[in-house]
């Protein structure tokens, strides 16, 4: 698990499970942090855990990332509402990614295997 790409995912509504399986079958772990409101948890996790990036999930698709950006000072790219968007800010090296709900298993497996190209691992 020490040379896996570690993303954590946080959803305001509790979800992230599809996310997860991505991740997962991209060859990394992903933490889904469970319950309503895991978004604004997500900086405080990935903090604790020593993620690799994070993914955060609210209807504006910005809440957990800015609350992560503003206590941690991660990169944070926000609002984003495709899987190319996501794969854009890992190519720029944001270390959170703020989207509007989208909890589908080819967003974890796109943004981890784009993790991994540009990051090794």
């Amino acid at each position: 698990m020490e040379n896996k790409v570690k993303v954590v995912i946080g959803d305001r509504l509790g979800k992230g499970q599809n996310v997860a399986k991505g991740v997962e079958a991209a060859g990394g772990v992903a933490i889904v942090i469970p319950g309503v409101g895991a978004d604004m948890k997500l900086g405080d996790v990935m903090n604790k855990e020593n993620a690799d990036f994070g993914i955060s999930f609210c209807g504006s698709g910005g809440a957990g990332a800015v609350t992560a950006n503003t206590k941690y000072k991660y990169p944070m790219e926000f609002g984003m509402r495709s899987i190319d968007a996501g794969v854009t800010a890992i190519r720029e090296g944001k270390k959170v990614l703020g989207f509007g709900f989208m909890d589908v298993e080819e967003l974890g497996r796109r943004l981890t295997e784009e993790y991994i190209k540009k990051n090794g691992r």
